[in-house]
């Protein structure tokens, strides 16, 4: 570590852990994936649709996001991806529990900008909510 940096065993680091997008949270498999998409209920906004399927009882939301070639070069997709996990690690209180999501990218998404696509996953969230 360098001058001035909290080293995450110390104090101050410590926040940044907590705030991690933690690996139960997330869709990992292709499987996953393709039977919420498949089997799950389709939410659609201006940049973004998202699939959510009930997942396992009362665990906690569970996220995927796919951001395909459509939306942009390399540069375009990892920066949509970012904003999308920023976005569910920020919505975390609000996603409701047991459904599993995910979130796929429209090429519009590409110069939508971390405020619209913040708000849109919340919006989308909120439309979530009625699927029990």
């Amino acid at each position: 570590m360098g001058p001035g940096r909290p080293s995450v065993a110390g104090g101050e680091g410590r926040s940044k852990v907590d705030e991690a997008f933690p690996r139960a949270m997330r869709v990992r498999k292709r499987s996953e994936y393709l039977a919420i998409q498949g089997g799950g209920r389709r939410f659609t906004g201006d940049h973004y649709m998202m699939f959510a399927r009930r997942g396992a009882g009362d665990a906690s939301a569970r996220v995927g996001v796919t951001v395909s070639r459509k939306v942009g070069n390399a540069v375009s997709r990892n920066k949509v991806k970012r904003w999308l996990r920023e976005s569910c690690r920020r919505l975390r209180a609000e996603l409701p529990a047991g459904v599993d999501l995910v979130v796929v990218a429209r090429p519009s998404a590409a110069s939508a900008g971390y405020g619209p696509t913040a708000s849109e996953l919340a919006n989308l969230a909120r439309r979530v909510r009625g699927l029990r």
